[in-house]
């Protein structure tokens, strides 16, 4: 339950892909729990969109509290849509106050950051 909480209100989530070389690129990014997978829309140009077109293998994690508790990471498969037919409405709304503050509008942030990556977990790891 704590999870499903967590991945309903929280801001941001860590994703670390792969690079070529085999390093691990951990990045904060704004994300979308859909039930069943997690969205994230990236810039075409981004390093994640690189490393998860040349490895799927993703991992996501949440910032844990000062004392090292609360720890949820999430392991899975990363897909790439090049060119959504349209952006989740409801990632825009979790967004609305953010994208604003950035000086976007939603249209502007979906053209600007137009990569779809839908995250599907196979495995969690929390303490």
């Amino acid at each position: 339950m704590r999870t499903a909480e967590r991945l309903k209100d929280e801001k941001v989530i860590w994703l670390t892909t792969i690079s070529p070389r085999g390093v691990p690129q951990p990045n904060p990014v704004w994300f979308y729990w859909g039930e069943k997978s997690i969205i994230v829309y990236s810039q075409p140009t981004s390093h994640k969109v690189k490393n998860i077109a040349h490895n799927p293998n993703v991992a996501l994690n949440f910032q844990v509290n000062g004392e090292g508790g609360n720890v949820v990471v999430l392991t899975g498969d990363g897909s790439l849509d090049q060119h959504p037919s349209t952006h989740d409405p409801r990632y825009f709304e979790k967004y609305r106050d953010e994208i604003a503050r950035i000086g976007f509008t939603p249209e502007s942030l979906a053209s600007t950051y137009s990569v779809l990556t839908k995250i599907l977990p196979s495995k969690l790891r929390g303490m």
